[in-house]
């Protein structure tokens, strides 16, 4: 058995047990404070009334998300799968040491956004500070400062970029969005730039086919102004970019 296929495995089981705690870690999130109701304005004398705003949706629980039926079982075969290929293009490397863990976290906040449209900075910003002081001490004690320094770069570049597009266009970007960037950035940045330009590409990429098909579809421009959860993209853009993003890269570009 070579290298490739003992890292597949090793990490295909390790993210596949993480997976089985998605559930557990979803469960744990605090729920966030509710938003106070603004009063209504008085209208204008002689003014037309105007009709009252749709109510949205209550957000659904996270302890609500943690329960549902069949949950743990698909966290921990997507995270197995994910670990797998994870596995086998980085072979038995120091990056696993943040990637495996990474992995069920990238599946437990997918769920999150999609349910909710929220990204935890109680999840997210853990798992990022946790990420850089391990990139940090595998950096410096294995003499990888360039991997080092370009992954620190290249999160600040990611995290910047997502920042600019939340602040133009704040309604359809939360700052989750952006805050997550921060760990994408990282990750794909330590292998190369090739990989965080493919991983960027993909999450909009995969964002944007699906919802022109359903645009077209069902023939209703107002389906472009309505938000839509981006984390999962995210995370699968990071998936690709980090399987296969520098070798794609260097196809692309030489």
């Amino acid at each position: 058995m070579n290298d490739t296929v003992l890292a597949a495995l090793l990490s295909l089981l390790v993210a596949g047990l993480g997976g089985l705690l998605v559930p557990a870690l979803i469960a744990s999130v605090p729920e966030p404070a509710p938003k106070e109701p603004k009063e209504p304005e008085a209208p204008e004398e002689d003014a037309p009334l105007a009709e009252p705003a749709a109510d949205e949706p209550p957000k659904m629980l996270y302890a609500e998300i943690a329960a549902r039926p069949g949950l743990r079982w698909r966290s921990a075969l997507v995270s197995a799968v994910s670990g797998g290929l994870v596995g086998a293009a980085t072979g038995l490397d120091w990056p696993l040491i943040w990637l495996l863990p990474l992995v069920p976290i990238g599946v437990a906040l997918s769920v999150i956004d999609w349910h909710t449209m929220l990204l935890p900075r109680r999840i997210v910003v853990p798992a990022t500070l946790a990420v850089i002081v391990l990139m940090v001490v595998v950096g410096l004690t294995t003499d990888q400062r360039d991997a080092l320094v370009r992954a620190l770069v290249a999160m600040l570049v990611a995290r910047s970029f997502f920042w600019v597009l939340w602040f133009v266009r704040s309604a359809g970007m939360g700052f989750g969005d952006v805050r997550l960037a921060a760990p994408v950035g990282l990750v794909l940045g330590w292998l190369g730039w090739g990989a965080l330009a493919i991983g960027l590409w993909t999450s909009f990429l995969a964002f944007a086919l699906p919802a022109l098909v359903v645009v077209v579809a069902r023939r209703d421009r107002s389906l472009l102004k309505r938000s839509f959860p981006f984390g999962p993209f995210m995370v699968f853009g990071a998936l690709v970019g980090l399987v296969w993003g520098t070798a794609v890269a260097e196809r692309m570009w030489g």
